[in-house]
């Protein structure tokens, strides 16, 4: 088994198994709401996209989103995952800023797809181990661009693995081992706008679900995530 480490999704190889990393905040909400019992995440890259398919599906769903870590206009709720802790429909409809934008490539690349986040820290290096084949860990990245949050969490699933590493995996691993706290590895990032504090507390939680979401399908344009 050989593991790689893309620190932004254009740097995504190809791969057997991709494992997406947005852990402020997309993979760890989307690991919240299907562990509280929603059936589904859309994730769509557009906020339009996310739109029509709140129209297509009525009531059966509701939005959620950001940009730049602000509600976006007219959805349901925002990108936080203490939003998700009840199911509110079957199907969650999510755009964030990079997070969905880094599924929706890596449904491209890889022919399997789950989401980690620290929060299924130990579940999802589990499926890693016990699938054994080449796996990429793409991080979503700020807008294109490095972000330490994403590499810290790639990092500590990379420390879970028998692996063979790629030289970007030994840098994640690295930077992991600095912040042996976990808040620490994500607060090592300058993040924008104030208030995020409880969603980094939130998010910082190491494998407290036991959950693996999966890439089931392309719905349209938007990558349908379950269980």
């Amino acid at each position: 088994m050989r593991v790689h480490v893309a620190f932004t999704p254009a740097e995504a190889a190809s791969a057997q198994l991709g494992i997406v990393v947005d852990v402020m905040r997309a993979t760890s909400t989307i690991v919240q709401a299907l562990a509280s019992g929603y059936q589904r995440v859309l994730c769509c890259a557009e906020i339009d996209e996310a739109r029509a398919l709140r129209a297509e599906l009525g009531d059966s769903a509701i939005t959620g989103g950001e940009r730049d870590a602000q509600v976006i206009d007219g959805f349901d709720a925002g990108a936080s995952p203490r939003e998700f802790l009840e199911p509110r429909a079957e199907t969650l409809i999510l755009s964030t800023t990079n997070g969905t934008r880094a599924i929706v490539t890596a449904a491209a690349s890889c022919a399997e797809v789950v989401l980690g986040s620290l929060l299924n820290l130990d579940a999802v290096a589990r499926v890693a181990r016990e699938r054994g084949e080449d796996a990429v860990i793409i991080c979503a990245g700020f807008k294109g661009d490095f972000a330490i949050d994403d590499a810290y969490c790639a990092g500590r699933i990379v420390g879970l693995l028998e692996a063979t590493r790629t030289d970007a995996a030994i840098a994640a691993d690295l930077i992991a081992a600095r912040y042996p706290e976990a808040i620490d590895g994500i607060n090592a990032r300058t993040y924008g706008p104030p208030g995020l504090e409880e969603d980094i507390a939130w998010c910082s939680r190491v494998s407290a679900l036991d959950v693996v979401p999966r890439l089931s399908r392309m719905f349209g344009v938007a990558a349908e995530v379950t269980l």
